[in-house]
């Protein structure tokens, strides 16, 4: 290096020694400068990027919150103490959820402790979906049952229904075999001669006569013939008003009666009514309605002339 050259190396920095140490310094500080903005810049920019990396968390956590109170609208059962628990775990949920919207910047203590808390409420809602899931199940189960036993009863009522009406109609075919019949209906008026005649003003008497027809299955022994004669005007002919007899659920009342041993086999019947003490046979037609056993066995008509 020529003399020159260290020459005007040796004033680069000023002309003394004094000067050259000043600059030295100012470069120095300048360089150090240089370097501390750099790395406030990097700690700035990382400090930027972690409370980005912390506000996500907590988006994050409030996004969980807000699905588990969802959740817990979600689970429906029908027990009551059950449904006063996911009451009281959603309540849990939405403080949780109140008091983190409630942070502006979060640390890394508040972020690690809510999620901690979160994964707790997260494993008490999973149990929660378990036994209500279970216990839905068992009510489906049940209510399969249920109807299983309610469409089993609803087999029997109807099989008893065919049953019972089998039953009645069997009865009633047994009662109608049963029943006797008043064969050769004939109703005839008599004078105090004791002969026919067909002049109201002449009868004192009607003679219905009859024979009961055979038949195996109707009960035999002693029984009781009643005789219902109506008016032409409708009015029914009773010696007494005490006269009655069952039929069917009533009492009615009847115009003559009279007791028979029947056994069977055919058997004639003669029964009168004796018009004593009234006023007379009315004109026109009479109906005459003859009943045994409950049941009416025939009807005739007959007609008397002026």
């Amino acid at each position: 290096m020529t003399e020159l050259e260290q020459k005007k190396k040796k004033f680069s920095f000023g002309k003394t020694e004094k000067e050259r140490r000043n600059n030295l310094i100012v470069v120095f500080l300048g360089v150090l400068l240089v370097i501390v903005v750099v790395l406030l810049f990097q700690q700035r920019s990382e400090h930027k990027m972690i409370m980005e990396s912390l506000n996500l968390e907590k988006n994050t956590i409030q996004t969980e919150l807000n699905q588990m109170v969802q959740n817990y609208d979600s689970l429906k059962t029908d027990n009551d103490t059950l449904n006063h628990e996911l009451f009281v775990a959603q309540a849990k949920v939405k403080n949780l959820l109140l008091e983190v919207g409630q942070i502006k910047k979060a640390s890394y203590d508040q972020i690690s402790r809510y999620q901690e808390e979160v994964g707790s409420l997260r494993k008490i809602m999973r149990n929660y979906i378990v036994q209500v899931d279970s216990l839905n199940q068992r009510n489906q189960q049940l209510m399969a049952e249920n109807q299983q036993v309610k469409q089993d009863y609803m087999e029997v009522e109807s099989k008893n229904r065919a049953l019972e009406q089998e039953k009645k109609q069997l009865s009633q075919r047994v009662e109608r075999a049963a029943m006797l019949e008043a064969l050769n209906l004939q109703v005839i008026g008599i004078n105090r001669k004791g002969k026919e005649v067909n002049n109201s003003s002449k009868a004192e008497q009607l003679m219905i006569s009859f024979t009961l027809s055979k038949n195996i299955t109707a009960k035999r022994g002693a029984k009781n013939l009643y005789v219902r004669i109506l008016r032409p005007d409708q009015i029914l002919l009773v010696q007494s008003k005490n006269d009655l007899f069952q039929f069917e659920d009533l009492r009615i009342p009847y115009s003559a009666m009279r007791e028979i041993t029947y056994e069977g086999n055919e058997l004639p019947v003669n029964i009168y009514w004796d018009n004593t003490g009234f006023d007379g046979f009315m004109t026109g037609d009479y109906t005459i309605d003859i009943f045994a056993d409950g049941s009416n066995i025939g009807t005739a008509t007959f007609s008397f002339k002026k």
